[in-house]
């Protein structure tokens, strides 16, 4: 714990998310003769299976019914296996006496599993950014889905583990069971019981049932978790099991380091293999733009998606078990992971800064005629600008349009949100904040004309509201900038960066309760 908290502090000094640091930790550790043991495999599942339970939460199964997720990531991950195949070979000509021990099966199945990205990552990536409801962030979880069932059919054909025909009656008995789930998770009320009954449905109901039936468990955490979704409390359950997921996946990010000890030939290996990230992401590039995205779309997508999956783990074991592939494999696929997240870390870290750079060179890529949920919208004559209509948005909107009217105008970067919003009669576009288009197309056509007075930024995520500070100093805006932060710190960041007003919302909070009251009790 010692050394994973020191490492995972350097990192974020660095300016690198912490699972870098755990990572570093677990090979140190590794080099220092510690193993890993059942508590760190444990501790490594619970955050696994937690990670994918409160991803379904969040998931509407309409989302992966988008041709972009479920025929991309086929023809991705039958593009990437036989390059990957080729590659493999390559590697094998310098010399290398592991890759000349496995055979046309074998380099089959490693292939395979290099294709797949990490859903541990991604997911873990995407929250710390603020970016899980994006539209790539959408799409990169679709992919990142499809590929884990891809994952379960592999399990079944190539490892010999057949289903149970119990199985079958699965899906129809977790129906059955939704209204007296929900009842219950209504009834949790809003501490501990309700952490509680989240542990039981991700570890319980989902995991612990699907293995019985034959089915790989985290599917199960993952499907129970979007069977619930649609309920009003599954956003606060999801919430409330956030910190106990983060610290259990401490767990498995130490597990990778630990799995092994490296010799210079399987490094060596291990980092020829991570180079292939390049392709992998060239191809996700290729294959999003067929479908219409935006380069920008398409770009933090693949970003998202440029890492090997913890699922490649899996395959390895399974081929070691079966007599297909030395166990030697097993750390180079451990170190060939670890390199991959150390490599695409820093390249979501600053995606935004990236893109900003190499925007020019894309664009000319770009496909004609966008999806309608990746599509730019334009403000119109809107004076006053409303980022995010999560329930502070929403309650700002509100009471500004009530005195303003039509001059108001919110923006949300989830189509469905947008949409929504729409339907109960507000004026709401989607578009983003964090879009360097979106600031450049504004700035030219309304910013620097003084049309838009105030813009006032109620994005639940601090970083996306200091990003678009930035993007408005950085184009000179001269309105006026009001936002929300949760500490003292974050409000001298937004102070920092050109923000006129920025409040703390517990203080506001008070101070709106005060009101209230005063004005309801006529006090």
């Amino acid at each position: 714990m010692t050394i994973a908290f020191v490492l995972g502090l350097t990192a974020r000094f660095f300016k690198l998310p912490p699972l870098v640091g755990y990572l570093v930790a677990g090979f140190l550790l590794n080099a220092l003769g510690a193993e890993s043991g059942r508590f760190v495999e444990v501790v490594s599942e619970l955050g696994v299976t937690l990670l994918l339970f409160t991803i379904g939460l969040k998931l509407r199964l309409k989302s992966l019914l988008k041709p972009v997720i479920y025929a991309g990531a086929g023809i991705h991950m039958l593009a990437m296996t036989l390059v990957t195949m080729g590659a493999i070979l390559v590697i094998g000509l310098f010399g290398f006496s592991l890759i000349d021990q496995i055979d046309t099966r074998t380099l089959m199945v490693l292939a395979f599993a290099l294709s797949f990205s990490s859903t541990v990552f991604a997911v873990k990536v995407l929250e710390d950014k603020g970016e899980m409801d994006s539209t790539h962030g959408n799409i990169a979880i679709g992919v990142l889905i499809m590929q884990d069932l891809f994952a379960v059919l592999f399990l079944v054909f190539a490892a010999g583990k057949i289903p149970s025909v119990w199985s079958l009656a699965l899906p129809i008995g977790l129906i059955a069971l939704r209204p007296l789930l929900t009842w219950v998770l209504r009834k949790t009320g809003h501490g501990e019981l309700l952490i509680l009954y989240g542990f039981f449905l991700a570890l319980i109901v989902g995991a612990e049932l699907f293995q019985v039936v034959g089915l790989k468990s985290d599917l199960g955490a993952l499907v129970v978790g979007m069977l619930l979704a649609p309920e009003k409390k599954a956003k606060e359950l999801a919430y409330s099991l956030m910190q106990f997921k983060d610290f259990f996946l401490i767990g498995f990010f130490l597990s990778i380091g630990l799995s092994g000890q490296p010799t210079w030939e399987l490094m060596a290996i291990a980092f020829l293999l991570a180079l292939l990230i390049n392709l992998k992401v060239i191809l996700y590039f290729i294959v999003f733009l067929r479908f219409h995205l935006r380069v920008r779309t398409t770009v933090f997508t693949s970003l998202a998606l440029a890492n090997y999956s913890e699922f490649g783990l899996i395959v390895a074991s399974i081929a070691v078990s079966m007599g297909w592939l030395p166990a030697s494999w097993l750390i180079v696929m451990a170190i060939a992971l670890a390199i991959s997240f150390i490599i695409s870390s820093p390249l979501n870290t600053f995606a935004h800064t990236i893109y900003n750079q190499i925007k020019d060179m894309l664009q000319p890529f770009e496909l004609k005629g966008r999806l309608h949920y990746d599509r730019t919208m334009d403000i119109g004559d809107a004076q006053i600008l409303i980022f995010g209509m999560g329930r502070l948005g929403t309650a700002t909107y509100d009471q500004l349009h009530n005195k303003y009217g039509r001059q108001v105008l919110a923006l949300d970067y989830n189509p469905e949100i947008a949409e929504r919003n729409r339907k109960q009669g507000r004026r709401v576009i989607h578009d983003d904040a964090t879009d360097v288009e979106f600031w450049e197309r504004i700035n030219q056509k309304r910013l620097m004309t003084h049309q838009v007075r105030l813009i006032m930024l109620c994005m639940d995520d601090h970083k996306s509201n200091l990003f678009a500070a930035k993007q408005l100093r950085h184009i000179g805006y001269k309105g006026q900038v009001a936002a929300t932060a949760l500490y003292e710190d974050q409000r001298q960041e937004l102070k920092e960066q050109g923000v006129h007003a920025a409040f703390d919302l517990y203080a506001e909070a008070g101070i709106g309760f005060a009101d209230h009251v005063c004005r309801v009790c006529n006090f």
